[in-house]
């Protein structure tokens, strides 16, 4: 099969995309991807290098609602859809897939135009503005959370499949064990995972050093927290001023990111950690619990929506990011870590949230293609 793929702005649009075109790939291997993004989006980078051929065309944003920024988003999409027209026609795609972010919306509008099946998968509890839009015309709408079926428009629902998303196999294929001679920790104390994400989470860093401080030298507990590369000179001095060993000479690993999540996700008990769809997915996977706090400025405060799915499914509890502080995360990380029956509940619910089948799902909805 011939297949455009499509979807960019963020690792959550992009990361999902590659995975679903390398499961084409590998499920038939006479097939041809093209993947199409913008050139100053992320995926001009994360595309190519991880091996699939690439084009760029117009796309924008539309950030705020003024119109003159509207009118510049509109004419983008203008532009791009004329270019993805030149790309389709070239490439005769049977299909286009789309994962979200603005550059969908000129491919979609091409295909659309060329009447090529679309196909489009959302990652988030809340959907994107570009795939609610998208939807109306495609072939199939696969989802990661049950919840976002009411957000589509209703000519779109009807054509929604529950999949779940990707992810990458050597998330759960780590023992605790392995994973914790890998990091530096030990194997019988309880793990608590604190993630902000690449870039930190302020409140988050925060909060933590409150928690890492009432930990400090634990008997039971230890810490991995990885605070971001923003944060990670604050971070280390303030636990220096407050006489906390940080590097795990204690229970204390302090690191500004982690390049091998596997590892810390195979050492976890509990995880606190921001709510992005790609981080929840690898954290149910993995039966791993959860306190989320959500980005506020996440579009269409779809963190927030994602959060509380897993929170009514009991496998996660959900602290607004304006009301975080010290001594309440702890309270939170006490009230789970340290009450075995509870955690042990909570870990069974964030395993039966997962959807470890996910990519398997994906490519059943799109097999008729290859027909």
């Amino acid at each position: 099969m011939r297949v455009i793929v499509t979807g960019g702005g963020t690792g959550g649009h992009i990361y999902p995309a590659i995975a679903i075109a390398k499961g084409i790939l590998t499920t038939w291997p006479d097939s041809e991807i093209l993947y199409i993004g913008t050139a100053a989006g992320m995926e001009s980078r994360i595309v190519p290098a991880s091996g699939l051929p690439f084009a760029a065309v117009s796309a924008k944003g539309w950030q705020g609602r003024k119109p003159s920024l509207l009118i510049k988003a509109l004419a983008a999409v203008y532009q791009g859809k004329n270019e993805a027209k030149d790309i389709v026609d070239q490439f005769a795609p049977q299909a286009v897939i789309g994962t979200g972010g603005y550059v969908c919306l000129p491919v979609a509008a091409a295909a659309i135009q060329r009447k090529i099946p679309i196909f489009l998968h959302e990652q988030n509890a809340y959907p994107g503005l570009t795939n609610r839009l998208i939807s109306i015309w495609a072939q199939a709408v696969m989802t990661t959370f049950e919840e976002a079926a009411s957000h589509f428009p209703k000519s779109a629902r009807k054509n929604i499949v529950l999949t779940g998303l990707p992810v990458r196999q050597e998330i759960s294929a780590v023992n605790r064990a392995e994973a914790c001679a890998k990091l530096g920790l030990d194997p019988k104390k309880l793990t608590l995972l604190a993630v902000g994400g690449s870039t930190g989470a302020r409140t988050m860093n925060l909060a933590m050093l409150h928690v890492i401080q009432s930990f400090y030298e634990d008997d039971q507990v230890q810490i991995l927290h990885a605070c971001g590369q923003r944060d990670h000179e604050m971070m280390c001095r303030r636990l220096q001023e407050a006489g906390i060993l940080y590097s795990g000479e204690k229970n204390i690993v302090l690191r500004p990111y982690i390049d091998e999540m596997q590892y810390a996700l195979g050492a976890a008990d509990l995880c606190v950690g921001r709510a992005g769809a790609a981080f929840l997915a690898e954290m149910t996977l993995c039966g791993i619990p959860g306190i989320l706090i959500p980005y506020p400025f996440a579009s269409g405060d779809h963190q927030t929506y994602n959060a509380k799915s897993l929170e009514r499914k009991q496998a996660a509890v959900v602290i607004e990011d304006k009301a975080l502080n010290g001594p309440a995360l702890l309270e939170q990380i006490r009230g789970i870590l340290l009450d075995e029956a509870r955690c042990r509940d909570m870990q069974r619910n964030s395993r039966l949230a997962a959807r470890p089948q996910a990519l398997k799902a994906i490519l059943q909805v799109l097999s008729p293609i290859e027909g």
